[in-house]
């Protein structure tokens, strides 16, 4: 932290990471009672499919800056010009560019139902595609559950399926290995799912006073739950590192972007058992991500129609890998045809 702190004051510069952030058309629009900013980068190729891209937490759009070109304009990359996507990215509401302070909050249900208003009533797209990481995965799932006319398919890294309090004597190996996972997570790394989800307010008091607080509780997360080897600088940069905290840091943005884990705890959705996503769904299984659900229980919830085991990479999928991420995206829709 004294490296990264001695970087932020004395060799950071700002204007070089918003002018890489401002070379992406942004847009805001007023929905659903509050501003909602959103990148919109047209496709070049003949037929370019409209695809929603959700981010989550400790993100921002910024963590799509290495894969919206790779998806927009595949030529440019050796790939072919019909796989191109039309890509809108959307800061979720509470966070970044889309808080203002005293707006409403936002829980997953209530995001989903704003994103596919922002794509089909303000954008005009009838049909479209969705992909999403962490919170993102939670949002993409709804839209497919609760939008299915809309959603010609969702792309997820991860997907929270309940486990139907069933008696772990009858799992089956991976099943088994999966449970003792989370397991193992709820007891070593779920303190910060507790306290932004039971005290949030109390928290980012601290966090939006410090400036090294704030860092070090966002760069902790992209330490631990990347495919860095415990040497963060492996997979990120500082000033991949740094902007990703100053879009918080400058928007004030920290407090409101807990909401999702308080509403999550107090009025949790997630696919119940009998409830399914209506629309296909493909799974980029990144070795590295916080928990892996085996495909059977995934099953349980969605049409998989694709399942791709990754060979690096971890919960920040588009920064740490966004070549294999955008090639998986592309082969998944371009399968649905």
């Amino acid at each position: 932290m004294k490296a990264l702190v001695a970087y932020w004051r004395d060799a950071y510069d700002w204007r070089a990471q918003e002018a890489r952030l401002n070379e992406f058309p942004q847009f805001t629009v007023p929905l659903g009672g509050i501003d909602l900013h959103f990148i919109r980068v047209e496709g070049k190729g003949p037929r370019p499919l409209p695809l929603l891209l959700s981010h989550g937490w400790p993100g921002s759009v910024w963590e799509f800056h290495r894969l919206i070109p790779l998806l927009t304009d595949p030529a440019r990359f050796g790939g072919d010009p019909a796989d191109a996507f039309t890509v809108v990215a959307p800061s979720l509401p509470g966070y970044g560019f889309s808080f203002r302070p005293n707006q409403d909050r936002f829980g997953i249900v209530e995001i989903a139902d704003l994103f596919a208003a922002l794509m089909q009533d303000v954008l005009g797209y009838s049909r479209f595609g969705a992909h999403g990481g962490d919170w993102g995965c939670a949002v993409t799932a709804r839209l497919g559950a609760a939008y299915p006319e809309r959603l010609t398919g969702v792309h997820v890294t991860n997907l929270f399926v309940r486990g139907g309090g069933r008696d772990p004597a009858t799992l089956s190996p991976e099943e088994r290995q999966y449970f003792d996972e989370a397991r193992r997570w709820q007891r070593e790394e779920a303190g910060y799912q507790w306290i932004q989800g039971t005290r949030p307010q109390t928290l980012a008091y601290g966090l939006t006073d410090s400036p090294v607080g704030l860092a070090a509780w966002i760069v902790d997360k992209y330490r631990s739950w990347s495919d860095c080897g415990g040497e963060v600088e492996q997979r990120f940069t500082k000033d991949v590192l740094l902007t990703s905290v100053m879009i918080y840091w400058a928007s004030g943005a920290i407090n409101s972007s807990f909401w999702p884990y308080y509403a999550h705890r107090h009025a949790p959705w997630s696919p119940a058992p009998g409830e399914r996503i209506g629309v296909p769904l493909g799974f980029a299984d990144f070795p590295r991500e916080l928990l892996r659900p085996p495909r059977s229980w995934v099953e349980r919830v969605a049409e998989v129609r694709r399942w791709t085991t990754m060979a690096a990479g971890g919960h920040f999928a588009a920064l740490e890998e966004p070549e294999a991420l955008a090639r998986d995206i592309r082969e998944f829709f371009r399968e649905l045809g």
